[in-house]
């Protein structure tokens, strides 16, 4: 804008003395009228051209448009994963949190332990890849539990269908929400209530275009938070699991390597990130297969003409399956077509190590870039 207003004003004093072209006489003013609505045009051009940043909030018809649009067909897993079995998530949040810069983007895969690792990184927006479209009915009901509770206390009473105990309030620990919890039955009238608020939350509120397979989905993974309750382990419903496998109380009770309660529902705060971004629709939800054709690479030209680039993205232990069916490479090539910088970093449940009742697996990082160019992804 400074250049063309300096151009114009050096337009402005020049002589204003007529010349003559081929076929008429034209004046120096109307040669700077001319020039002005070029420069208009050509300013205009270029902030039109700019590259779009990330939205501070999706519409409901954009929410559910992008889910569309970077879907693929799902696929199916060995197991529902209802919840995380990595009692040693956390481990490798300070390091996490020290190494990159809030306000980037956030993959991710699987349920919950999203919302741990999203508190403490603090994305502007979050895409939660699974190649389970059951993934995504799962992470829905969350939404309209995040939306629908005004805080943690009442959260965990909509999750589990408990009525609120008395004395919660903003400083409660997370240990002692759950301690209350326990001395609560689980109700029927309260899971149905509850289920209806879900249904009118994502179906009327939001509107969003539910197949009859997400609705039954929404009421099933619902159905075994009640039946469960804050027990409810990675294979309570179906499926296979490793030796240890933690309850919903003992993965919200889990710690760093310092001892340090890091999960989402340690403190109002990490409660309260999660259910901003989940309000402004920039927890996403997207059915895709890590080695797949579509999912990951649309991410990447999502995030790519808005200039975003990937801080996080947490794989879980996928990266043993891709192995197994040969599919590392093409992965890597998925991965290498996201926006990375040198501060990308995996998360990755790693080696096991000892638990009380048996072993478990502990969370790894590593860097994104190097490991993609180790791969030939890039």
């Amino acid at each position: 804008m400074i250049l063309v207003h300096a151009r114009l004003k050096g337009l402005y004093y020049m002589e204003r003395t007529p010349y003559t072209t081929g076929v008429t006489t034209v004046s120096r003013r109307g040669r700077f009228v001319v020039t002005l609505l070029a420069l208009c045009v050509s300013f205009v051009a270029a902030v039109t051209a700019s590259p779009a940043r990330l939205p501070n909030r999706l519409t409901d018809l954009e929410f559910w448009t992008l889910i569309a649009d970077l879907s693929e067909p799902g696929g199916s897993f060995r197991s529902e994963n209802l919840l995380s079995n990595e009692a040693r998530f956390q481990f490798v949040i300070p390091d996490l949190v020290g190494g990159i810069r809030p306000g980037g983007v956030y993959l991710g895969v699987g349920p919950e332990q999203n919302f741990t690792y999203i508190a403490a990184v603090k994305p502007a927006i979050a895409f939660i890849v699974d190649i389970r479209r059951a993934n995504l009915d799962l992470h829905l009901m969350y939404k309209a539990l995040f939306e629908l509770s005004g805080d943690r206390a009442d959260f965990v009473s909509r999750l589990f269908s408990r009525k609120r105990p008395a004395g919660l309030g903003p400083d409660s620990t997370a240990a002692e929400i759950f301690a209350a919890y326990a001395q609560v039955e689980p109700s029927e009238d309260l899971y149905q209530r509850n289920l209806r608020e879900i249904q009118r939350q994502l179906g009327s509120r939001h509107a969003f275009a539910l197949t009859a397979d997400d609705v039954k989905g929404v009421e099933h993974v619902y159905g075994a938070f009640y039946e469960y309750g804050p027990a409810i382990q990675y294979s309570s419903n179906e499926g296979l699991g490793s030796a240890y496998q933690p309850t919903y109380v003992d993965l919200m009770l889990a710690t760093d390597t310092s001892g340090r309660a890091r999960g989402y529902l340690t403190s109002e705060a990490a409660f309260g990130y999660v259910k901003e971004l989940e309000g402004r629709n920039l927890v996403v939800p997207i059915v895709g297969n890590f080695a797949g054709a579509k999912a990951i690479r649309a991410v990447g030209e999502y995030l790519k003409r808005r200039g975003s680039t990937v801080s996080v993205f947490y794989l879980s232990n996928v990266e043993q399956y891709l192995r197994l069916q040969r599919s590392w490479n093409t992965f890597c090539a998925n991965v290498a077509a996201l926006p990375l910088d040198d501060m990308s970093t995996f998360v990755r449940a790693g080696h096991g190590g000892r638990v009380a009742r048996g072993t478990a697996m502990t969370a790894e990082l590593g860097a994104i870039a190097a490991e993609v160019d180790n791969c030939g992804g890039r």
